[in-house]
């Protein structure tokens, strides 16, 4: 599964930068973006999305 990231939604907050920031990073606007959709574990990646105190991201 892929991550996404609905930067309408995304606050910058960088949870996910933090739990997966091989995965993750936050843009030039501070949201976050993908940078490798496979940069960490499944799991990690998961919890990231599930850290994401906005529901921004999602795997598709």
């Amino acid at each position: 599964m892929i991550p996404k990231v609905d930067s309408e939604k995304c606050i910058g907050c960088g949870a996910c930068v933090a739990i997966a920031g091989n995965t993750f990073k936050l843009n030039a606007e501070g949201k976050s973006e993908v940078v490798n959709p496979t940069g960490d574990t499944p799991e990690v990646i998961q919890q990231a999305v599930e850290g994401c105190p906005v529901g921004a991201i999602t795997l598709e």
